[in-house]
């Protein structure tokens, strides 16, 4: 979340990133209409994620204490429209190195600790490119957040249940996690009917998205 000029440090993507390409992007998104108002005062609110090996990984909300990172297609993350990307550099390991990073980083970020001022998607994707020896994300980006109640008397009403609640429908673990305290008790909860749709736990991947197993530290 943030504002500044926004035609500033953006570059047009293609469409074909080869999945061995090392570059690294911020894939940036509008999280509201309101944009289309509030750049005229500096400022916007945004979903970002990071674009590593053809595949961008972001960070979202759920009810519960298992991984809030998730990943998904490139530039095309559901609910948000897609604006630009921004190169942040090259990643210097291999796919395999990465995808443990990312999985070991998902420990860090459990849905149940998203904030939207403290420890939202910008946050996140900040401290990815900071561990991977790559830029810190442009300021505007999350300058919102830096302001935090400053700005919340100009923010939408539906602003915070938008970023809150804004993963799609399933959470993803691979079998080896279902003997995991925190996996079985949201089982439990799915199955007696207590999961909010928005956080429903499935097996199976969905077509748009899927949650990253974290290993814990």
């Amino acid at each position: 979340m943030g504002g500044g000029t926004f035609s500033l440090n953006c570059s047009s993507v293609g469409t074909n990133v080869g999945f061995m390409d090392r570059e690294v992007f911020l894939n940036v998104y509008d999280l509201t209409p309101f944009n289309s108002y509030s750049i005229w005062f500096g400022f916007g609110v945004f979903h970002t994620g990071i674009e590593v090996y053809g595949m961008e990984y972001g960070f979202g909300a759920h009810d519960y204490s298992i991984s809030g990172v998730f990943e998904v297609e490139p530039r095309s993350c559901p609910g948000f429209i897609y604006r630009c990307s921004i190169s942040l550099g090259h990643v210097n390991m291999s796919p395999s190195e990465f995808r443990e990073f990312i999985e070991t980083m998902a420990s860090d970020y459990h849905g149940d600790t998203y904030h939207l001022i403290c420890k939202n998607c910008n946050h996140f994707t900040d401290d990815i490119s900071h561990r991977l020896n790559c830029k810190r994300i442009p300021g505007w980006v999350n300058r919102l957040a830096k302001f935090g109640s400053l700005f919340s008397c100009l923010l939408p009403d539906s602003l915070e249940s938008t970023t809150v609640k804004q993963l799609p429908e399933y959470h993803t673990y691979e079998d080896d996690m279902s003997d995991s305290e925190s996996y079985s008790s949201s089982q439990e909860a799915l199955e007696n009917g207590e999961v909010d749709h928005r956080v429903l736990i499935s097996p199976t991947r969905t077509a748009e998205i899927a949650f990253i197993k974290e290993i814990p530290r």
